[in-house]
């Protein structure tokens, strides 16, 4: 099977680089894994999240803000594809913090980024009864919020399969259940897969989530991952409460709150755990007390792709050049970048994004 293109991963990460890639004629084979695999993409909370990303890399910030903007097209064009809806909602999210002094902090914080940004950084300030009327349902202990405007919230399961539909429509190619045990280059790139499967391209994207620290030397990559894990629970369908999501919690298109998220350094171990999930439950019903009388109906965790400084890895291989490593855990959040402006870097263009900042070479310093 040949391509131009082999992505290795068939996540949100992988799946958004090669929808962008197919739509403008470049032919794509994406290589997923099983369904035991660990799968980030399935357990994520939905987020497209600018606030607090780049508070020490000014970079980052920039690049999060541009994804966050293309948003509103990407997704549009996804529906006109594939008749899903991708329940976009992106006018705004807070940030609720239980202490002044925190929130103080953090007003500091986003100042300081704002004048490194040139003065290009919008957020709001919400206190007391200013919190309140844009969100009756919060309680009392919530002592205020910082709103940023560009923050919204997606449904990351319809994403999935709206990329994979929307691919096929256009040509490409997803091949499932894939367990990619080899890539090299006698010619063109060779990937291997356990059951026999060999595809044969002149580019090879690595997109492969936690995977890529196995398959990541083949190619020349150092690919320093690791699994952190984030515990979810969502309640019955209940009337409106939120108008917009916070980092901590969001009501989904059907009615439920989605309630997260952990951050756990604990392996590869994707178990709930009761005194994590009370931990949530307590915060929540701290927030908004009217969820103390709600009944959860699921809870799940899943594994994050972190990488050292938990920014995101974008490098093309010098000992394999036309390999790609792309890992990140705002998956969702980077989505419409990831279909829109990486395949101009993929592909070299005078116009492409300036990623430097985002190779390996910062970890070898």
């Amino acid at each position: 099977m040949q391509a131009d293109y082999a992505i290795i991963g068939g996540g949100i990460v992988g799946l958004s680089v090669a929808w962008g890639l197919q739509r403008r004629g470049v032919r794509v084979v994406v290589l997923d894994g099983s369904d035991g695999d660990f799968r980030a993409s399935r357990g994520n909370f939905g987020l497209i999240w600018v606030q607090g990303k780049g508070l020490r890399n000014p970079g980052y910030a920039t690049w999060t803000r541009g994804a966050a903007g293309l948003w509103g097209a990407f997704s549009t064009e996804l529906a006109e594809g594939t008749g899903r809806d991708l329940w976009l909602r992106q006018d705004g999210g807070y940030e609720l913090f239980f202490d002044e002094e925190e929130l103080s902090t953090m007003t500091v914080a986003y100042d300081g980024l704002r004048s490194r940004l040139g003065g290009d950084y919008p957020f709001e300030v919400l206190q007391g009864a200013a919190l309140r009327r844009e969100e009756p349902a919060i309680g009392p202990r919530v002592v205020g919020a910082i709103l940023h405007p560009e923050d919204g919230h997606t449904s990351p399961l319809t994403l999935l399969r709206a990329l994979a539909d929307d691919l096929r429509r256009l040509g490409g190619r997803v091949l499932t259940g894939r367990q990619v045990t080899r890539v090299d280059r006698p010619d063109a790139f060779r990937v291997a897969c356990a059951d026999g499967t060999v595809v044969e391209a002149a580019k090879v994207v690595l997109a492969a989530g936690l995977g890529a620290a196995a398959l990541g030397p083949m190619l020349g990559f150092q690919a320093p991952v690791r699994p952190q894990r984030g515990q979810v629970l969502i309640t019955e369908k209940l009337p409106r409460l939120l108008s917009r999501p916070t980092v901590d919690l969001r009501q989904v298109e059907e009615g439920g709150i989605q309630i997260g998220a952990t951050n756990e350094e604990a392996g590869f171990d994707d178990r709930v755990t009761q005194p994590a999930m009370a931990r949530l439950a307590a915060r929540a019903v701290d927030t908004i007390p009217a969820l103390a009388k709600a009944q959860l109906v699921r809870s799940w965790a899943a594994l994050r792709v972190m990488t050292p400084d938990g920014l995101p890895i974008y490098q093309e291989s010098a000992a394999m050049p036309g390999a790609f490593l792309v890992t990140c855990h705002s998956g969702i959040t980077l989505a419409a970048a990831h279909a829109l402006r990486l395949p101009d870097w993929l592909e070299g263009r005078a116009d492409a994004p300036d990623l430097s900042a985002f190779s390996e070479a910062r970890f070898s310093g």
